[in-house]
């Protein structure tokens, strides 16, 4: 029998492709542009798949990170067990479609064209941070939107 967990690494390693393929090849579709800019459809099914899958192992998680400073070892002995990395991968896929998005958003707000989007993007998914410091660097001249309140 198939796991719940594994179900949820399952629909969410494929929930998440369509948008990122719509992010690389159609980054100025107005159709793109609705998908992403509801979180609703992006975001909240895998915050969801991913709170189903911590709330089990929450304590176990906050009494290992709370007992001691976090540490390598620490990390190490966390990550040993494979509901804990399947649970990491959740992580993953949430967090970076989140700043591939936010990188995607500023590449689209500065005019990039596809051969610069694409492969900024493509590194958004794969090592998001690296990603993103490439997408801050590409689209520095990014000025957003502030509303200020007296």
């Amino acid at each position: 029998m198939v796991a719940f967990i594994d179900v949820l690494f399952w629909f969410s390693s494929i929930y998440i492709f369509p948008f990122w393929l719509m992010m690389w090849f159609a980054p100025t579709h107005e159709r793109t542009a609705a998908l992403m800019r509801n979180e609703w459809v992006y975001l909240a099914p895998l915050a969801a798949a991913y709170t189903l899958a911590v709330l089990p192992n929450l304590v176990d998680i906050l009494v290992l990170l709370g007992s001691d400073m976090p540490s390598p070892d620490i990390v190490v002995e966390m990550f040993s067990e494979r509901e804990v990395i399947l649970i990491g991968w959740l992580h993953y896929l949430a967090f970076d479609l989140f700043v591939g998005r936010w990188t995607w958003q500023r590449l689209v707000a500065t005019g990039k064209p596809i051969y610069v989007s694409f492969p900024v993007l493509l590194l958004s998914m794969f090592v998001a941070p690296l990603g993103a410091l490439i997408g801050m660097v590409v689209t520095r001249d990014h000025v957003e939107a502030t509303t200020q309140t007296v």
